[in-house]
């Protein structure tokens, strides 16, 4: 069977040039559609890559929120662990050992060793869930290295502040032996 064209040209009502531009022109015009189409897909496909892309930095970005709560979950878990398992005990004796706490001053009543351990910076004070222990110097260090904020007395800081020029001028007076601090 023939085309329409054909068959217009057998019958005489259009001539060769007439054919060969019809088909050029449906040549382009396919040519165009094809062309469009393809932008077409190219813009879905961006489209498509570029929410791919910020769905997966919004999925680093909470990967590495939670792993960073993980971490420090983690980090109390075990500061938790070393201060229950490593306490001392407090609270047994009639001296009073003062220690600041956020620009407060607090107390804790001890036996005299524990006192002298306080002051000569073998034992130190932590915070535990709104309670104060005690616990070995180098516990403290270790607390210290997770997280400083738990650490609220250690007597070898103290000592660092308190040695300035400034107070040199009471150095001669003499400490009476009986005071407690």
């Amino acid at each position: 069977m023939s085309s329409l064209q054909d068959q217009l040209l057998q019958a005489g009502l259009t001539d060769k040039k007439q054919a060969q531009r019809v088909k050029q022109e449906q040549r382009k015009k396919h040519k165009a559609q094809r062309k469009q189409k393809v932008v077409e897909v190219d813009e879905s496909k961006l489209a498509a890559q570029k929410a791919l892309e910020e769905k997966k930095a919004r999925d680093r970005e909470l990967n590495a929120k939670n792993k960073a709560e993980a971490q420090k979950r983690e980090v109390t878990a075990q500061i938790k662990q070393l201060i229950q398992s490593n306490a001392q005990p407090k609270d047994n004796g009639d001296i009073a050992f003062n220690f600041t706490d956020d620009s407060k001053v607090k107390q804790l009543h001890v036996n005299e060793l524990t006192h002298k351990r306080l002051t000569n910076g073998k034992l130190a004070i932590v915070t535990l869930e709104g309670t104060y222990q005690i616990v070995p110097m180098p516990v403290a260090d270790k607390i210290a290295e997770r997280d400083d904020s738990y650490v609220l007395h250690r007597a070898d800081k103290v000592q660092e502040n308190t040695g300035t020029e400034e107070d040199d001028w009471y150095a001669e007076y003499e400490i009476p032996d009986d005071l407690m601090w």
